[in-house]
């Protein structure tokens, strides 16, 4: 693929051009060769941001981005230290998952509260309807 610019990048890529600054700011995206008067980029840039906003999907922070990034330059990086990595987002995942789990349920309980109930909501505490669902058997 040809040289683009800093726009049609962003279009390759489904970012903003702003999000292209920012990679660049952020030293997660090269700084673009000058070609005359305009900067340009090419298909392993645009597939570089393909893989930050796919690692951010996943969870990762763009610190976290960076440093899988960083291992493609650094020579004593290993499999190991990718997988090490990996285990420890999944680790992160799996307490997220068992946090939204509880918020859920407790979501569950007190719409089941609020439909079991025509009673004002004035009456209960909302901190308390989490807890105690409002003494609804759901």
């Amino acid at each position: 693929m040809e040289a683009m610019t800093i726009g049609k990048l962003a279009e390759l890529a489904g970012v903003g051009v702003e999000t292209v600054r920012f990679y660049q700011r952020k030293k997660l995206l090269r700084e673009p060769k000058a070609t005359g008067a305009f900067r340009t980029y090419n298909a392993d840039d645009a597939q570089r941001i393909t893989f930050i906003k796919k690692a951010q999907e996943l969870g990762f922070t763009l610190s976290e981005v960076k440093e899988l990034l960083e291992l493609n330059t650094k020579p004593r990086a290993t499999c190991g230290t990718v997988k090490s990595k990996t285990l420890a987002k999944i680790e992160e995942i799996k307490t997220k998952i068992a946090d939204l789990e509880r918020m859920k349920s407790s979501l569950e309980k007190l719409a089941c509260a609020c439909d079991a109930s025509q009673d004002s909501i004035k009456q209960y505490k909302v901190q308390e309807c989490f807890d105690y669902g409002l003494g609804c058997k759901c």
